[in-house]
């Protein structure tokens, strides 16, 4: 995930976990994905019994950006036999490269926008933001943190959303009323939610941070039953996660087996729970605790008019030249 609750997650796939004999390598499918990618031992369990195909080990090749950069330096040689976790922020990169055999399927989707500490504005009397525009209002000053876009997938996503919502022109504006405006920036997620956010568990002091729709669905008090936190869900990023068979796999026919697997409404139903992550089958019936708290946004930005292969580095360097200087 983007970026998951689960800091950094372990990967289940050893061949063990799966029991039995070994089969024959022709069985063994590699999987390549992102740091923070999990598949439930069940079904690992479940692809083996349905396909005869197991999964066997996994490369954890960094976050989005750097899986596909990996994937494309080792092309003609793959260390894997499918991907998992390749963004429509580098699904260009994947594509203009050749790494893939066919087409990237869609598998989930997160909403990249704000969440709140719903109980420190009760204490402080003040009304929560409802977009990120209005953040850079004396009001909220000195409350926000947010990712660095050079260093954290969710980060840039946002970058990517305040480019398109606000043009080429005025994006730079908007960022430097935010710098102005006592803006937090850390290195990626986690640091920003579990240690700066004051709804994070930890001793944070700012209520507003850069996370995702389904965060509240985890901060439910098991008190009263209610979420502490809410999410802004207006002008969001959709951050949509893709997997694909590799060109030149050892095992193509194991490699396509996997995906249709991935878009069973079994695997789907898993993915909110072990990865934070919305099915892209909507016909699957999210989680209660989500329906409640963690709805999908209805309002995200179209970045579709965007070039993020042409222009991501130098939108990191000019978002960086504002904000740090």
């Amino acid at each position: 995930m983007f970026r998951g609750f689960a800091a950094v997650i372990t990967l289940a796939l050893a061949a063990g976990a799966l029991g039995g004999c070994a089969a024959p390598a022709t069985k063994a499918v590699a999987l390549a994905s992102h740091d923070s990618f999990i598949i439930p031992d069940e079904l690992i369990n479940k692809f083996k019994t349905d396909t005869g195909f197991y999964l066997e080990g996994g490369a954890k090749l960094g976050d989005t950006g750097e899986l596909t950069n990996k994937l494309v330096l080792t092309k003609d040689s793959p260390v894997a036999d499918v991907v998992f976790g390749i963004d429509n922020t580098f699904a260009g990169v994947a594509e203009a490269n050749g790494i893939i055999d066919g087409e990237l399927v869609a598998i989930d989707y997160a909403d990249v926008c704000f969440n709140y500490d719903k109980r420190w504005f009760a204490k402080a009397g003040l009304t929560p933001p409802t977009t990120w525009r209005e953040l850079t209002d004396k009001k909220y000053a000195g409350l926000t943190v947010v990712q660095n876009p050079t260093t954290s997938s969710t980060g840039l996503a946002f970058l990517f959303a305040t480019i398109g919502a606000l043009g080429e022109d005025n994006w730079p504006l908007w960022w430097a009323k935010m710098r102005d405006n006592g803006l937090k920036v850390t290195a990626g997620w986690e640091d920003a939610y579990y240690i700066e956010f004051t709804a994070g568990g930890g001793e944070g002091k700012y209520p507003i941070v850069l996370s995702y729709s389904s965060s509240p669905a985890f901060t439910v008090d098991e008190a009263d039953g209610e979420s502490t936190t809410a999410s802004i869900n207006s002008e969001c990023f959709r951050q949509i996660e893709y997997a694909g068979v590799l060109k030149n796999a050892k095992n193509p026919e194991g490699a396509r087996a996997l995906l249709a697997f991935m878009q069973t409404k079994e695997f789907q139903a898993a993915m909110p729970g072990a990865n934070y992550v919305y099915p892209i089958d909507e016909s699957v019936e999210l989680p209660e605790a989500w329906a409640k708290f963690a709805p999908a946004s209805a309002s995200f930005v179209d970045v579709s008019g965007l070039d993020f292969d042409a222009n991501r580095k130098k939108w990191q360097k000019q978002w960086l030249e504002i904000v740090q200087g």
